[in-house]
């Protein structure tokens, strides 16, 4: 059968309601007719290439399906066009022309080429770090390494963790280049620094400081070794977090001038006379004892604030007390404030402190009584043991750190302890000659027995300590006093009498710390011996309860070692 095919258009003039830029172009008008005969798959036309000078392209406008008239025959379907899916480069038309496994291959660089840049990236690092990682676990197995051998001072509890090995892969020839050559030469390489030894199973007190000999007093309140003397000797977590608290409160007491006060600005303050030289000490004796100096700490602010302002009370005689208040002090500020600043400079070596240290220590060996060896309130005036157990405390603080101290000073003292301990023959002591022992007092001559030198064995400081150990740290007993000066003695001692004094010192302590309010972190003078008396307050039963919550750190024990 014949097709029948529309008439081609003819060319017309434009048409007026044609767009702009479509001259030339004429809109096809659908003819309708009667009877359309369908034709076989009509081939779509093909639009003209438009030339450089022609208008925008035109939109093609497809053929019209012819529209039935009247009732007609119905007109016969049109094969509608089969679509063809766009593909978006012939890369991915080509993929539907492959095989199974060739698709795979070209799925894949297809991915790798079209994909986004991070994921690329994110692939790339994945495999260099598993890379990495294989290659790291291959050199830490191996042997080369530093062991440590962590010991303890018993037999049979060496300690060696493999945790503590530490890595240092291969040494090569340049780095055991890197060893100076000009060092001097020695006899044996591997022999001890006598300068630096320590016995550990002597039960005397090693008498004499040489050397750099405050790494052995005072490295204790060094961070490391602080950590490990503090499970030792029995600190805890509740002792250092009540030394925190204290010394929070002491900073919060600072005033603009760098000094403290005995009186305030806190509540229960001493109401009878203000000392700022021994308060301002005993606030810089805390916050040393627990590591801080002018140099570095967590008070570091305020031990610089307050060392200078205490440097400026000095006299030119090396004299701290500036004559505030009442007399009875002076000597209680000298020898607190001696302590302090020689203790500083064995701390840092800082060379600014050595020569106030030195004054000071001058001022302490001028005023010694003569005719009985110790000290009292006003220079070489008379001896108490109270007031003598200061210096003593001074003078071996600047023996830490390698000042001189004649021995003659030392044999004096010892000859006033001799007397203010009849008729006991040095196991109890008074506070002046010929009065009834006190149990503080006997405290404070049994240490300054142990820095003169006695023997740990000897049996005038064993009966001694056992009177004291009747009478550990009680609640309902407060005598900071005596528990600061008991708590020295007992640590000193170690053995069976430590553990003991101790777990009583702890526990009171930590138990009656303020816990809350404007004086949290101190301790009230309330119900105390001397705290409450008007003469120290506040203040001075808190700088006394931190020296013992400190203690497990702040002084290495004398002796070297437990008792068997």
């Amino acid at each position: 059968m014949s097709m029948a095919l529309p008439d081609p258009p003819q060319r017309a003039s434009a048409d007026p309601r044609a767009p702009s830029g479509s001259a030339g172009v004429p809109r096809p008008i659908p003819v309708p007719r009667p009877a359309p005969v369908p034709p076989a798959a009509p081939m779509p036309a093909v639009p003209p290439a438009p030339s450089a000078s022609a208008a925008p392209r035109p939109v093609p406008v497809a053929v019209p399906r012819p529209i039935p008239v009247g009732t007609a025959a119905p007109a016969p379907v049109m094969p509608r066009p089969i679509p063809v899916p766009r593909a978006a480069s012939p890369a991915q038309l080509a993929l539907r022309e492959t095989g199974d496994e060739e698709s795979d291959v070209e799925l894949k660089r297809v991915a790798l080429k079209n994909g986004p840049p991070w994921l690329i990236s994110c692939l790339f690092h994945l495999v260099l770090v598993v890379v990495l990682g294989l290659w790291l676990v291959r050199q830490q197995g191996k042997a080369n390494g530093i062991f440590l051998d962590v010991s303890s001072t018993e037999i049979g509890e060496q300690l060696l963790d493999a945790d503590s090995i530490i890595p240092l892969g291969e040494i090569t020839d340049e780095e055991l280049a890197l060893t100076p050559d000009t060092l001097p030469e020695v006899d044996d390489p591997f022999a001890k620094d006598s300068s630096l030894e320590v016995s550990l199973d002597s039960e005397t007190p090693v008498p004499d400081f040489t050397g750099p000999t405050i790494s052995i007093a005072l490295a204790g309140r060094e961070e490391g070794t602080k950590k490990l003397l503090l499970g030792k000797y029995g600190g805890n977590g509740q002792t250092e977090d009540a030394v925190g608290l204290g010394l929070k409160w002491l900073a919060r007491q600072q005033r603009k001038d760098g000094t403290w006060s005995l009186t305030g600005p806190y509540r229960d303050g001493a109401v009878n006379t203000d000392t700022p030289e021994s308060a301002t000490a005993m606030a810089l004796l805390a916050f040393q004892g627990a590591g801080n100096t002018h140099q570095k700490g967590e008070f570091q602010k305020q031990v610089s604030a307050g060392i200078e302002s205490l440097l400026k009370m000095q006299n030119s005689e090396g004299n701290f007390f500036q004559e505030r208040g009442t007399a009875n002090a002076w000597f209680y500020s000298h020898g607190q404030a001696t302590i302090a600043v020689c203790e500083l400079y064995g701390m840092t070596k800082d060379p600014r402190l050595k020569k106030p240290a030195e004054l000071a220590i001058k001022y302490c060996l001028e005023s010694q009584d003569p005719m009985l060896g110790g000290w009292k309130y006003w220079p070489r005036s008379a001896s108490d043991t109270s007031v003598t157990g200061w210096v003593v405390m001074a003078l071996q603080s600047a023996r830490m750190a390698g000042l001189e101290v004649p021995s003659p000073v030392l044999l004096k003292i010892g000859e006033f302890l001799d007397k203010v301990s009849e008729p006991s023959g040095g196991s109890l002591y008074s506070y002046e000659i010929g009065q009834e022992p006190k149990r503080s007092m006997t405290a404070e001559g049994l240490l300054c027995r142990q820095y003169l030198g006695w023997r740990r064995d000897d049996p005038r400081l064993i009966e001694g300590v056992e009177y004291l150990i009747r009478q550990p740290p009680r609640p309902n007993d407060r005598d900071v006093y005596y528990w600061y000066y008991g708590t020295q003695v007992m640590h000193h001692m170690e053995g069976k009498y430590w553990p003991v004094w101790n777990a009583a010192m702890r526990e009171t302590l930590v138990n009656t710390q303020e816990k809350s309010g404007l004086e949290k972190g101190s301790w009230a003078p309330q119900g105390d011996q001397w705290g409450d008396t008007g003469y120290a307050g506040r203040l001075y039963t808190t700088c006394l309860s931190l020296y013992m919550l400190e203690v497990y750190y702040r002084h290495l024990p004398i002796y070297g070692m437990k008792s068997q």
